[in-house]
């Protein structure tokens, strides 16, 4: 389980994008080691989702947002990412992207990485 932040530069959340893109070189190289065993690795990349995380995570000053940043009627449920998730591993997919906005901005951000920075900056400004 990584996450969208995995494949790309996240502002203002540099330690937890580390730390997914860690994450999708080690499965990636894990799935290398493991051809021709049985297993399969499928790295999970979803957009935002629903949980209380975003209510705990630290604001600038090092406190408790105690509220979500995020507009949460937009944002994609625990249950659906699960279903997502079920169906990749069904099919033995390598990577899901889970949404529209992160297949597409990966693709743009192979030939307009600029662009990519620009719009993570303002979605992030934003709370989107």
């Amino acid at each position: 389980m990584a996450s969208l932040a995995g494949l790309t530069g996240v502002p203002y959340r540099t330690g937890y994008a580390a730390s997914k893109h860690a994450m999708i070189g080690f499965f990636d190289s894990l799935r290398i080691e493991l051809r021709g065993t049985g297993v399969d690795v499928t790295v999970v990349a979803p957009d935002f989702v629903l949980s209380e995380i975003q209510k705990r995570a630290s604001g600038p000053d090092g406190q408790p947002l105690g509220r979500s940043p995020l507009q949460e009627d937009k944002i994609m449920s625990a249950e659906d990412c699960a279903a997502e998730i079920v169906r990749a591993m069904e099919k033995r997919q390598r990577l899901l992207v889970g949404s529209l906005r992160g297949r597409v901005g990966r693709w743009v951000r192979l030939a307009f990485p600029s662009l990519i920075d620009r719009i993570a900056l303002k979605a992030a400004r934003e709370g989107k």
